[in-house]
């Protein structure tokens, strides 16, 4: 039988770690999420997993050392957050162009400098083109229900490749929220045997990791490398919809959309923003204003299709990106936005906002800001530039 606990977004996925009772977790602590680590270090101790937790003294050891242990055949996760994430970064490209299904739990946090421990996503973005699948949370309930569902993702045959499930760090790893938490024999059985590909350890089918390649094969292994990351795209659907037949939670989009039906303006924004715009638009919608909202829960592989679907019939889109573009014109995640819709005939007109920057706070009333300068726009010519919520000119 599920249960109802109150926990944070951190105890929620050490949890389900738990539950997943991976062969090896190697992980170096750093804020927000150390009590992820710390709480399944308590459960390695007390016998509850049957884990080999492996203490390193850096984050780039960390990933090393989740890269040996997956290439031989185990069943990998870890966690970490910012510059922890950056550090990680040559080892990163290495477990996606080696094909490990390993899961690394990131907890949102701005990178220095000036050093911050607050939220916003410029640690994932800066490596958005990694290799990693990459799913963002927006409470400690889908951060407990993705880190389960990642497992799956990672190790499915077509996928094979390592995600990233992304939960912003104070704002879900520290926020005390009501969990549905799953049968430990519901989720055993969800996750089924893990069954290694190419493992080290496998005298009899010898294989090698990490050799160099030259010119006449490079090329081809990229190229196989990105079809594995693209079926991401629907295993995450297919696995959602079965994870919604055990649970009654609704994982069978890569997307949550409100009031898109008859809009005709729309904010884009990912994570817990979610949950305040979404207050927004209800009151809004009350009132007769057609405004809509969309959150994208996968950002690689993107789900351009389903995005520009959704927004094709709209008149204008505000994007909310929560990390500062250096030098770009948009956004990350308006970068994407307009990308996909390029090629659309009619097409809305697209605006980037920044908001949320190492954890400044966008009040219900920024939204009502984005909102109604959404509808003006409507009748009258905006210029095109980045635009900042709550910024203290």
């Amino acid at each position: 039988m599920s249960k109802k606990l109150f926990l944070n977004g951190a105890d929620a996925v050490a949890e389900a770690m738990r539950q997943i009772n991976p062969d090896v977790v190697a992980a170096y602590p750093i804020t927000p999420t150390t009590h992820i680590v710390e709480k399944f270090s308590k459960f390695v101790a007390d016998g509850k997993v049957k884990t080999e937790f492996v203490t390193v003294e850096s984050e780039h050891s960390a990933m090393s050392a989740c890269i040996g242990a997956s290439a031989s055949g185990g069943r990998v996760m870890t966690a970490t957050a910012s510059q922890g994430l950056i550090y990680m970064a040559e080892a990163l490209f290495c477990a996606s162009g080696f094909r490990l299904p390993i899961v690394l739990i990131n907890g949102n946090r701005a990178l220095s400098s000036p050093l911050s421990i607050h939220t916003d996503h410029s640690d994932s973005m800066a490596i958005r083109d990694s290799g990693f699948v990459q799913v963002y949370a927006k409470n400690a309930q889908e951060a407990y229900d993705l880190t389960i569902q990642a497992i799956r993702i990672a190790e499915h045959k077509d996928v094979r490749t390592p995600v990233m499930v992304c939960i912003e760090g104070f704002q879900n790893t520290h926020t005390l929220d009501s969990v549905v938490v799953e049968d430990d024999e519901v989720v055993k059985k969800f996750l089924g045997e893990f069954e290694p590909v190419d493992s080290l350890l496998d005298i009899d089918n010898p294989v090698t990791y990490g050799a160099a390649v030259k010119p006449d094969f490079f090329f081809e292994i990229k190229r196989q490398q990105l079809e594995g990351i693209n079926c991401a795209y629907d295993v995450m659907k297919s696995v959602g919809e079965e994870f919604e037949k055990i649970t009654g939670r609704d994982y069978s989009k890569v997307y949550e959309e409100y009031g898109l039906e008859d809009a005709d303006v729309a904010i884009v924004l990912m994570s817990s923003s979610y949950s305040t715009a979404l207050g927004v638009t209800e009151n809004m919608r009350e009132s007769g204003k057609k405004i809509g909202l969309l959150r994208p829960k996968l950002f690689r592989p993107f789900p351009d299709t389903e995005i520009v679907e959704k927004l094709k019939g709209l008149k204008a889109v505000a994007v909310l990106d929560r990390s500062m573009p250096q030098g770009a014109k948009y956004g990350p995640l308006c970068t994407e936005i307009v990308t996909a819709l390029f090629n659309v005939g009619k097409r809305p007109k697209v605006y980037n906002f920044i908001h949320g920057i190492g954890s400044r706070e966008t009040y219900p009333s920024h939204y009502d800001e984005v909102f109604e300068f959404l509808l003006s726009s409507l009748d009258e010519v905006k210029e095109d530039k980045l635009r900042f919520l709550n910024l203290n000119e």
